[in-house]
């Protein structure tokens, strides 16, 4: 089986990289796509698959297609490639807010269609991705792709609906989760600690709490009691961060990401 990337960018990279590690994949087995020369000799030179500067071959070549573009190009991509899109070929969209529908009327015919929302913890094996299948797809063809993608992410099948909500509760996520680290570690580094100590420190506490979400299957509101001990330092951290609106900002901000997903 054949699987090509048409674009190779961060998100690109971090799939085919997770592909080979896992050993489901060999090189020989992927074809690539870049639009510049010297993209084309750096994905060569590290991944040793076949790179091309057309999208066309790509799909000819390839039995399943990762369309790892930017949103604002599909449309320029999927009307390049139409032609050549047969109907067992496998299409796997990781864009937000281009439907189903959406893709089959710029490919003018149906199509097996996978959409799936990663995440860039990809990058280093800890993705968290939605997945859902058109009615042209079997079940085989998805698990065969779920398969794939487990190798850099966790990967849970949704509807098509709850993409837009994948895309705020994981895809857009780490963003914020990154801007709270950031923020913690400000206030270690005011409070005299050395800034790459305090990113460290910020850092593993995040991971750490995360897997004892993951890990214990215990309610998050659980494991925040556990902490907080009567009269304690963490309860007044608790309060600031209530008083200052913490739960109803990030509500919004999701709210706003969701909205922005359905209307892309």
């Amino acid at each position: 089986m054949k699987i090509g990337f048409i674009g190779c960018g961060n998100m690109g990279q971090a799939m085919v990289s997770g592909m080979l590690s896992s050993g489901k994949v060999k090189p020989e087995d992927l074809v690539l796509s870049d639009k510049t020369l010297e993209a084309r000799v750096k994905l060569k030179e590290k991944y040793g698959a076949y790179v091309t500067e057309s999208n066309t071959e790509v799909v000819m070549i390839s039995d399943v297609i990762f369309l790892a573009v930017k949103p604002q190009f599909y449309e320029e991509v999927i009307t390049e490639i139409k032609q050549s899109v047969w109907s067992e070929k496998v299409l796997v969209a990781i864009a937000p807010g281009k439907t189903f529908a959406w893709i089959e009327a710029v490919l003018g015919k149906p199509a097996k269609i996978i959409r799936a929302m990663p995440n860039t913890p990809a990058l280093v094996k800890e993705g968290m991705m939605g997945i859902c299948g058109n009615e042209q797809v079997s079940k085989d063809e998805l698990t065969m792709v779920s398969n794939l993608c487990a190798s850099f992410s966790k990967v849970e099948v949704v509807t098509e609906p709850m993409l837009d909500v994948v895309t705020a509760v994981s895809g857009s996520s780490p963003a914020y989760v990154f801007m709270f680290i950031e923020a913690m570690a400000d206030a270690a580094v005011e409070g005299g600690m050395p800034r790459k100590q305090a990113y460290t420190f910020a850092a593993q506490a995040v991971l750490g709490s995360a897997k004892m979400v993951l890990e214990t299957g215990m309610h998050p509101g659980e494991l925040k009691d556990m902490v907080c001990s009567p009269a304690g330092t963490t309860i007044q951290a608790v309060r600031v961060l209530e008083e200052k609106g913490m739960r109803a900002a990030v509500i919004d901000a999701m709210k706003a990401c969701l909205d922005k997903s359905k209307n892309m």
